[in-house]
């Protein structure tokens, strides 16, 4: 940055300075082979004590001149602290998240330490993204007395949760598994994918469970709105509906329970009601309100076998 007293400005004036014959002197100069400016100094009559002295100057002053300035660049193009800081941040997340990609260690600990669920107790497994995560640990109330187990872990999508089933559902030895699954998916969380690449990745974990004697409920994607920010251009609602219209058909044909958030979310315009979200994607304590007793109804059916 070129301020008052800095180097950078100080060589930039004595550089433009130079009268312009010089200039050209010094550009033709440095563009010799240094076999050839050896020579000039050593051989050429032109040049006496002088004018090498003088030449020198011009050639110090103009190379000055130049690393200067590239250090200015280099001074700009440094990142502020905070920025500096984010970027750390975000590598440690990339190498964490290379290391433990389904992220087989978020519940690790507290798995061992779950109690064997007892032979009369439904216990429910809940295995999902964000929304599930979030469920009764920031936002909502998780099925207060019930012997539910949440499994959800942020920003997932359908692969990490196929490699992590069996340790965050099958060895938990539940009765009922409910998936909610598919929005990061769409989103790209973990890169491109087909919904026919994520219907398998669905189609895995209930047959998994089937494998298992554990009862499916099989949940639709929620929808999204643009009220309080963008969420339709990574999450469109035409791929929400598809993916939904194939579970629904799937859940039927295969005698799974099917929980339809998707429509007790909706309003006028098809998309997320604003009053349930606090950003256009997850629910709000409403929003939590309005899914709770759903899943109750669901839990029921599946675990009668309806």
């Amino acid at each position: 940055m070129l301020t008052r007293n800095s180097p950078q400005r100080s060589a930039s004036i004595a550089f433009y300075s130079l009268p312009l014959r010089k200039i050209s002197l010094f550009i033709a100069f440095s563009s010799l082979p240094l076999r050839k400016k050896r020579y000039l100094f050593a051989s050429n009559p032109q040049f006496d004590n002088l004018q090498r002295e003088q030449l020198m100057k011009t050639i110090f002053a103009s190379s000055l001149f130049l690393i200067s300035i590239q250090l200015g660049f280099a001074q700009d193009a440094a990142p502020p602290p905070s920025d500096l800081e984010k970027v750390q941040k975000q590598l440690a997340a990339d190498e964490k998240r290379l290391q433990d990609w389904p992220n087989l260690g978020r519940y690790r600990d507290d798995n061992s330490k779950l109690a064997p669920a007892a032979a009369s107790e439904p216990r429910v497994v809940f295995m999902g993204d964000s929304i599930t995560d979030a469920w009764g640990r920031t936002r909502g109330k998780f099925f207060p007395g019930k012997p539910y187990v949440n499994r959800g872990i942020s920003g997932q999508t359908t692969p990490q949760m196929v490699l992590r089933f069996r340790p965050d559902v099958i060895d938990l030895h539940p009765k009922v598994v409910v998936i909610l699954a598919g929005t990061n998916d769409i989103a790209g969380n973990t890169g491109l994918e087909t919904l026919e690449e994520i219907e398998g990745n669905l189609i895995t974990m209930v047959e998994l469970a089937k494998a298992n004697k554990i009862r499916v409920v099989l949940s639709s994607v929620m929808p999204v709105c643009d009220y309080i920010r963008p969420q339709t251009e990574r999450r469109p609602p035409a791929k929400i509906i598809a993916l939904n219209t194939w579970m629904q058909d799937y859940a039927k044909s295969h005698k799974l329970v099917y929980l339809d958030y998707y429509s007790a979310l909706i309003d006028d315009q098809k998309m997320l009601k604003k009053e349930l979200t606090y950003d256009g994607l997850h629910p709000n304590d409403a929003g939590y309100d309005v899914i709770g007793p759903l899943a109750s109804e669901a839990i029921t059916k599946a675990l009668k076998g309806k």
